[in-house]
């Protein structure tokens, strides 16, 4: 259901998955007809808040990751979060003037709950404008399957949610016998 509510974007789940369960939980998002965001900490270069609080800001958190992959030459995605627009214009002037393997910018918590129960994604839509798809977009944060369509409809490439695998409710599958019957139906059949 947030697959087809988050059209035209893709939605993913994220990396917060059941302990020895992540195969499977990604493959249930995918035959769910979402998209994997990336399967560990191994695949995709994820830059979070507190990485770019230790490097000393946005710009000094790229230098880092190119140049660790630059020097071990390794070549995977990158993606950044960013929580303001001086964020994203510090990523993209960084971008144009550096060699990167940045491919995907996350929007995070640009959806804002309103009192009435609505959304304002007002300032995710001018985010995805100022980047003006020189990257990737990720929208990130308030999303559930009552505000995904909106989110979906901003330009965002992708919607990423958490909840897909780590609020998941198991299926009651009750393996109930009933023994009076069963023992019934044996002796009839000579079975019991």
């Amino acid at each position: 259901a947030m697959a087809d509510a988050a059209h035209p974007a893709c939605i993913l789940e994220t990396r917060k998955t059941a302990p020895v369960l992540r195969l499977v939980d990604k493959w249930a998002v995918l035959i769910g007809g979402g998209q994997n965001h990336r399967m560990g900490l191994f695949d995709m270069v994820m830059i979070k808040d507190n990485h770019i609080s230790v490097a000393g800001g946005v710009s000094n958190a790229l230098k880092s990751v190119d140049l660790y992959l630059k020097n071990n030459n390794l070549q995977m995605g990158v993606e950044v979060e960013t929580r303001t627009f001086e964020e994203i214009r510090e990523v993209l002037n960084y971008a144009s003037q550096n060699e990167t393997l940045l491919s995907r910018i996350m929007l995070d918590n640009m959806v804002v709950p309103q009192p009435d129960g609505d959304i304002d994604v007002s300032m995710l839509k001018e985010a995805v404008q100022l980047i003006n798809g020189k990257f990737e977009t990720e929208a990130s944060g308030n999303v559930t399957l009552e505000t995904v369509h909106k989110i979906g409809q901003t330009g965002v490439t992708y919607i990423s949610s958490g909840a897909l695998t780590h609020s998941v409710k198991a299926l009651d599958i009750s393996l109930k016998i009933d023994t009076e019957l069963a023992l019934e139906v044996g002796r009839r059949t000579k079975r019991a």
